[in-house]
């Protein structure tokens, strides 16, 4: 919602090249939602899975939490920074990427799940959501999560995983003989949830690496389309949580702990696309692509600032992945679609009921600056 009014406004002295890359943003946006309609409403075939039918999914697994995210609840905001390389200019003409161009962002850290309150733990799958704000009102929107691959191929495979995930109340773990028949029908979900479970996990947010895993397009001035994964990879040395982590009472250390590496410094990720070859899965996110695809440092984003979620910032922005500035395309992947259309339904849902404290109370905290 907030998008289109930030489109549509009224901006005096606004260039021609602006009005024409505002009405482009308009036209993409429009064709986008209403592609993200057609499949959330079921139009392209009887039976199709719909936007509701997902986030009613999510509601059977976690409960009702009114207010809150239905997926990754939990979560903090943050403010910074993206600081170009010039490096992305020649594979995609995303002002952002323009050499020496400095971005504004505001973004989200949490954790998946719908539960809100609760309790930290190194193994759950953690998020990093950003906004870039670009010029003449386009914006760059994108939420990567810190494992190597997504565990399911489809929409429908990932409405069947959550239910069989479930946790049984009595014993707080998914019922196996439902995870077995789950990964025995979806068996590219068996191999992708051993990738994930191999993977390395790391201290806290600020030194894991955040993946787009989905596949989108990058789009050159001179119109070259290449096919793209990307990656925020930290700046800090990624180590390991400790055991002294593993065993800690607070309830919300990794995100008390990423506020309080904010306060001694900016805290930053570089931008890592890899360039897909001939032959790359661009509509399956379970699959990895080759590690020695080419890659590209396209620059920094620098996180200055954290805030407890609260009215205006980033607790009412909807992280839709296919909110795409010029030079950045959705791909083939079903999932891009299915997302859009999800976070639609649960920002429309939470956006209409009453609102709780988060459990993350950080106060505002400030860096060295932006």
């Amino acid at each position: 919602m907030s998008l289109l009014n930030d489109l549509t406004g009224a901006s005096p002295g606004l260039s021609p090249r602006g009005v024409l890359l505002r009405l482009g943003a308009i036209g993409a946006l429009v064709a986008g939602t209403a592609g993200a309609f057609a499949y959330a409403g079921g139009w392209h075939s009887v039976g199709d899975l719909t936007q509701a039918q997902i986030v009613d999914r999510f509601e059977q697994v976690n409960g009702p939490h009114p207010g809150f995210r239905r997926n990754h609840a939990k979560g903090l905001c943050l403010v910074g920074h993206f600081e170009s390389s010039g490096g992305g200019a020649r594979v995609s003409k995303a002002s952002l990427f323009a050499t020496g161009q400095v971005t504004p962002v505001t973004g989200r850290i949490a954790l998946a799940g719908g539960q809100p309150y609760a309790a930290d733990a190194a193994t759950t799958v953690r998020s990093l959501a950003l906004r870039f704000h670009l010029p003449y009102g386009e914006e760059w929107r994108t939420g990567n999560n810190d494992i190597p691959v997504f565990p399911v191929r489809t929409p429908e495979a990932f409405y069947a995983q959550l239910l069989a995930a479930k946790p049984d109340p009595a014993t707080g773990k998914p019922d196996p003989e439902a995870l077995k028949a789950f990964f025995a029908a979806h068996p590219e979900s068996a191999k992708a949830a051993a990738l994930i479970k191999a993977r390395t996990i790391t201290s806290g947010f600020a030194n894991d690496t955040f993946r787009s895993l989905n596949a989108f397009g990058f789009v050159a001035a001179d119109g070259m389309q290449t096919p793209v994964r990307w990656a925020f990879v930290p700046e800090q040395a990624a180590t390991a949580e400790s055991s002294a982590q593993a065993v800690r009472a607070d309830k919300n250390f990794l995100f008390e702990d990423f506020a309080a590496a904010v306060r001694q410094g900016p805290v930053r990720w570089h931008l890592v696309v890899t360039l897909g070859a001939p032959g790359d899965a661009s509509a399956d996110a379970t699959l990895a692509w080759p590690a020695e695809r080419t890659s590209i440092d396209l620059g920094s984003v620098v996180v200055s600032t954290t805030e407890a979620e609260a009215s205006g910032n980033c607790r009412d922005v909807n992280f839709d992945p296919l909110v795409l500035p010029a030079g950045i395309e959705g791909s083939d992947d079903p999932l891009l679609s299915a997302r859009s259309a999800a976070y639609s339904q649960s920002f429309t849902r939470r956006a209409g009921e009453p609102k709780a404290p988060s459990a993350v109370h950080d106060m505002p905290t400030q860096g060295a600056g932006l």
